[in-house]
């Protein structure tokens, strides 16, 4: 039996010590910003890049990972005797998931699995995770993918952004253009469903989308155990680590994590986005 490989993306961003020290490889996505293509978290980094769009008079654009990307590091995996398992972002954010399904059949049968998470950022994270620590466990493929599977009904994620223009713009959510004439002071909640981003709910504050997104946490988690939980965000260091702290006394977690949200996810959400994941039981 041949060891399995995790693939996933950059979206996840998963902190590189968790990625180290899992069979877990992951392709960066692309960004396009004033004719200059950089590479999610190789060429940019979140920091530099929400400090430069809060300057910037231009938008970036994303890129869905090309097949050949995909096509590449399965050849090198399989050429290492792994099999691989493919974790790619939502079909329904990003047509990476597409470009993964344009090559898997090129290779023998049994070999490569893909898989349409229907998550992102550190909600696809925990999903990697997952299968990943099967996989060093002693899973085969067929187990892996099943672990995957599993632990996509134990996993949410909500969030809440500073404002709606950049989801508007980039069209990666319907509900926020009836929000855009409503009182400047708006904080929308949305969450991933169903592989989209939606909107559940809206708030005066902040503070009010802190304490809305942890009541919904609480209500998800319904008592199961053990939980993990993520906070991450876009340029706001502060709020992330009170919300971490937060949840680590109300769920009592056995992981947590802080983390970044990767620039080509922001280039969706924009600054001062705060989004908080759980993987509860399973």
């Amino acid at each position: 039996m041949n060891p399995v490989m995790i693939v996933t993306d950059s979206s996840a961003y998963l902190p590189p010590n968790l990625v180290a020290a899992q069979p877990i490889r992951v392709i960066p996505l692309a960004l396009n910003w004033d004719r200059q293509t950089y590479r999610d978290g190789v060429d940019i980094q979140a920091t530099e890049f929400y400090n430069r769009l809060l300057k910037s008079s231009s938008l970036p654009s994303t890129s869905q990972i090309p097949p050949g990307d995909f096509e590449n590091i399965i050849k090198e995996l399989l050429a290492a005797d792994y099999d691989v398992l493919l974790l790619p972002i939502s079909s329904g954010i990003s047509g990476s998931y597409q470009s993964a399904a344009s090559v898997v059949n090129n290779f023998p049968p049994g070999r490569v699995v893909l898989l349409d998470t229907k998550l992102v950022s550190m909600a696809l994270g925990f999903q990697v995770l997952a299968a990943a620590r099967a996989a060093a466990a002693g899973a085969n493929l067929t187990e892996c993918k099943q672990t995957a599977q599993q632990a996509y009904g134990h996993i949410g994620v909500f969030f809440t952004v500073d404002t709606l223009k950049y989801l508007a713009a980039g069209g990666r959510i319907n509900s926020a253009k009836r929000l855009l004439g409503a009182a400047l002071d708006i904080k929308p909640i949305l969450e991933i469903r169903d592989g989209k981003i939606e909107l559940v709910n809206s708030v005066r504050t902040r503070n009010k989308a802190i304490d809305r997104m942890l009541q919904m946490v609480e209500k998800e988690i319904g008592g199961r155990s053990p939980v993990r939980i993520s906070v991450f965000h876009a340029l706001a260091p502060e709020t992330a680590e009170e919300l971490l702290e937060t949840a680590r006394l109300r769920f009592s977690p056995i992981e947590y994590f802080l983390s970044e949200i990767s620039p080509v996810v922001g280039s969706h959400v924009g600054p001062s986005t705060v989004a908080i994941a759980y993987h509860a039981g399973g």
